[in-house]
């Protein structure tokens, strides 16, 4: 079947709502409605209906005057029943402005928020949705935050993955009534901590408003990571600490102000590739009503959704209006709200067609690079869906940051010792180039990760062997069997010293790998102090102490932050462990052009010197030497998984005339401490299951250039 394509908006018109000084201009794209009414709604849920007009591009106006900041309003949007080509217009519900700027209420899961009736959804339900529902609010325009006073370079970005509400809810110093909002992320000792670990980015999973799904409402739980958007626009209501009609705007932008002040950028996790709404026979709170084939992909049938998120409905950037849409929400967080980048949950649907057929020449894509709106804005994608052709890592071209799930799974094999080799190793923690070195792309463009929001936290990983997902009421049938974990020999929490030293020394190796690899890092907030969700994989559905942060000071994980402290500092204090543009195995120069002898990157075998092609082709080899340098300054990171200690040779000039242990992984009796100087040739016994970093004494300018200077 030929796929629909409905009128557009020009790009001239206003949608949402304009506020002037005697009232206030509604607009909203329906373009196959023959009547839409506007719906004012008041504190006592009276409503005072007005008709619409229709303009051009399919979209229906109606000015109101004496309208104010804070009234409340949906929509009513009329049409023909008949589901089978993809129209389900039902005046009965209430539907919110798909441009609100904010949005207030909840949804009663029992009342009459399905279009359909419950014993047909060919049938429709004729019931009035009004008092069940969201609402949206107008909203009084205010200054943007403040922006950063410099600007984040590529390769200085440490990202921290954070929910705004599980980061803030439990922390002692945070005041009670600002836990788990915006003002509290903002608060004093949460941004001295971030600054403490070396943060300079801060990814908030999803704080556009969003609802739960209702299958999670009746098993008694709610929607805590946010994944199921429903206001493009609008700040979500419940992380606001004051109000929740307009109050939230200010809120967040208060938020990045303080964020900003610190030197912080605010990235936001966004969900564009699908909505709150599910399925056809999932709630009708906004999209749907308007147009349910001017919305969401649907199948040849023109009834059941095309879905290619898994989570009911994709979203249709093939059609214009829907683009315009997205399009202008991103244009607003930028420009209004003062947020720095974005990371776009399911990217790839973002950039299908109107067959469905992934497209990097999709008009989305396009419009990010050309829009100077975009043009100093970071753009990360989570490079893949679970639709045809969906897994799209590498593929996204210049200007753009990818999750590097290769990145994830690689390094969690190589230190619970399920790797055959080190080539791999050396592939990921030199920024991946077989995925991202072609065309103008920088090693930065590899977001690297060990875990995220997604799957296991960093304690988990290292005390569960098996996910333990038994609260989310799914009989532990939810979350990925593949998790790549191991549990130092117990599984689940335990007194035993040894274990838990091991583990501690696990997440210590993952958080140095993760640091000192080419590339951006990323870092699930709370690892740096042990955070656990008891083994759950899945918590998307736990607003509840499973997920929410613990900062509890007696814990003896928290000596991880003052860790991560340590190797974001090094990594901040010496560029070489963090280029912007790919390294390659080439002799470094002096300043007159003169060979040093060394590389900028070479890989050590601890023994001879540079990894010869038996050690690459060595599938029992668990140690790998990774080395840096250039005109100035030289490092050796060595990554050891075997489980017994193993002896290595320093090597000689030209890789070093000295060395001192800069920082490690084991305990600290284990190792030469850093101002223990020592010399090439000499050996050094490394632990198992440790991570060695070393920085190298090197001369500064090569034999031909000092034997003139000494000639002179």
């Amino acid at each position: 079947m030929t796929p629909m394509k409905f009128i557009a908006p020009s790009t001239e018109t206003r949608l949402g709502v304009t506020l002037d000084d005697d009232g206030a201009c509604f607009s909203l794209w329906a373009p196959r409605s023959p009547r839409v009414e506007l719906a004012l709604i008041g504190a006592d849920r009276e409503q005072t209906n007005h008709d619409m007009e229709l303009g051009d591009g399919g979209v229906w106006s109606v000015r109101v005057p004496g309208i104010t900041a804070g009234q409340t309003y949906g929509f009513r949007v009329h049409g023909e029943w008949n589901p089978r080509s993809g129209q389900r217009f039902n005046p009965a519900r209430l539907l919110l402005d798909p441009y609100a700027r904010a949005i207030t209420g909840g949804v009663d899961y029992s009342g009459p928020i399905h279009d359909h009736t419950s014993e047909s959804d060919y049938l429709p339900d004729t019931t009035d949705s009004s008092h069940v529902v969201p609402l949206s609010v107008v909203v009084n325009p205010t200054p943007p935050p403040e922006p950063l006073q410099r600007r984040i370079k590529p390769n200085e970005r440490v990202i921290l993955e954070t929910h705004v509400k599980g980061y803030t809810l439990r922390h002692p110093l945070v005041p009670e009534h600002l836990r788990g909002t915006f003002a509290g992320l903002a608060y004093p000792s949460i941004i001295e901590h971030l600054q403490a670990i070396g943060v300079t980015t801060v990814e908030l999973l999803p704080i556009q408003h969003f609802v739960s799904e209702p299958f999670i409402i009746r098993a008694g739980l709610s929607n805590y990571w946010g994944y199921n958007t429903m206001g493009f626009f609008a700040p979500h209501a419940a992380y606001a600490s004051v109000g929740t009609m307009g109050e939230q705007v200010d809120e967040f932008k208060e938020m990045v102000t303080h964020l900003h002040r610190a030197g912080i950028e605010v990235i936001l996790d966004v969900v564009y590739n699908h909505t709150g709404e599910g399925n056809h026979e999932g709630p009708t709170l906004s999209f749907r009503g308007i147009d349910h084939a001017g919305y969401y992909r649907l199948s040849d049938n023109m009834y059941d959704d095309y879905d290619v998120t898994g989570c009911g409905n994709s979203v249709d950037t093939s059609q214009d209006g829907v683009l315009r849409m997205v399009l202008d929400s991103l244009r607003y967080w930028v420009t209004e709200m003062g947020v720095d980048g974005f990371r776009f949950d399911l990217a790839t649907t973002l950039i299908r067609d109107e067959l469905h057929h992934v497209d990097f020449n999709h008009p989305f894509k396009l419009a990010m690079a050309t829009d100077p709106t975009f043009e100093n804005t970071t753009l990360i994608a989570e490079p893949w869906d679970i639709g045809p052709y969906g897994y799209q890592l590498g593929a996204w071209g210049d200007g753009w940051g990818e999750w590097n799930g290769q990145f994830r799974d690689h390094l969690r094999d190589f230190w619970r010792g399920m790797t055959s080799g080190v080539q791999e190793l050396a592939t990921r923690m030199c920024g991946s180039p077989d995925l991202f070195e072609y065309s103008e792309r920088k090693v930065t463009d590899s977001v690297n990760f060990v875990t995220a929001h997604d799957g296991f936290t960093l304690r988990d990983l290292v005390t569960y062997n098996h996910k333990h997902n038994e609260a989310n009421n799914e009989n532990n049938r939810d979350g990925t069997d593949d998790n790549r974990s191991w549990n130092c020999g117990f599984e689940g929490e335990t007194d035993d010293p040894t274990i838990i030293a091991m583990r501690q020394r696990q997440v210590r190796n993952f958080l140095t790998s993760l640091v000192l690899a080419y590339g951006t890092p990323m870092i699930t907030a709370g690892d740096e102090f042990g955070r656990s969700q008891q083994g759950n994989n899945n918590a998307y559905c736990q607003d509840s102490p499973i997920s929410w942060a613990s900062w509890a000071e007696e814990d003896c994980w928290d000596q991880i932050a003052d860790f991560l402290s340590k190797l974001t500092s090094i990594r901040t204090a010496h560029p070489v462990l963090a280029p912007e543009n790919f390294v390659h195995r080439e002799e470094v120069l002096d300043g007159s052009g003169v060979s040093l002898g060394r590389m900028h990157l070479a890989w050590l075998n601890g023994t001879s010197g540079e990894m010869g092609e038996a050690d690459w082709h060595d599938s029992g080899r668990k140690l790998l030497g990774m080395y840096s340098s250039t005109q100035s300054e030289a490092f050796i990171l060595w990554m050891y998984s075997g489980s017994e200690p193993i002896e290595i040779t320093l090597p000689g000039e030209p890789w070093g005339q000295s060395y001192v242990v800069m920082l490690h992984t084991g305990l600290d009796d284990e190792l030469p401490q850093s101002s223990d100087q020592l010399e090439p040739g000499s050996t050094l016994t490394i632990p198992g299951h440790t991570a060695v970093l070393m920085q190298a004494s090197v001369p500064l300018i090569g034999e031909a250039s000092e034997a003139s200077s000494t000639d002179n």
